[in-house]
């Protein structure tokens, strides 16, 4: 019960994220980064496309995802239509891996620590879900700021 309903909110707040990047006034605009904020829209896109293929993707689903961190961080101008490839790419995978689960599959132990413990799958969803969120809407204010 609880797999359709992460699959759906995970899929709704990526395309959230696609519609955020889309509102952009224009490709530079992704790459700016003002006063406080060390992140911009680009690069916190990347991020969160690295990490749900990552934790999702090559950890659950075994797709083979090789992630680069530090690339998510040091890209800059990456064409806006490359940030939609990516998170399209990204919505597949997750809604993929998660039509896979069952629910008992969340009680289980994920598969990787979660800064030195084990924590069960749906808890390190439940974290994926939130780290999306939260970044979704820095991404979101970012935008507004400028």
């Amino acid at each position: 019960m609880l797999i359709p309903t992460l699959s759906e909110l995970f899929q709704r707040d990526l395309r959230q994220l696609a519609d955020q990047i889309g509102q952009y006034p224009n490709e530079d605009a992704l790459w700016i980064i003002k006063g406080e904020i060390s992140n911009a829209a680009g690069n916190l896109s990347l991020h969160l496309c690295g990490n749900l293929k990552h934790f999702v993707g090559a950890i659950l689903g075994q797709t083979g995802y090789i992630r680069d961190r530090p690339y998510e961080f040091a890209a800059k101008q990456v064409p806006r239509d490359k940030l939609l490839t990516e998170i399209e790419e990204t919505i597949a995978v997750v809604a993929d891996t998660l039509a896979k689960l069952s629910d008992t599959d969340l009680a289980k132990d994920y598969p990787v620590e979660k800064r030195g413990e084990i924590v069960s799958t749906a808890h390190m969803l439940f974290h994926l879900y939130g780290h999306l969120s939260y970044h979704l809407g820095q991404v979101n204010y970012l935008r507004r700021l400028l």
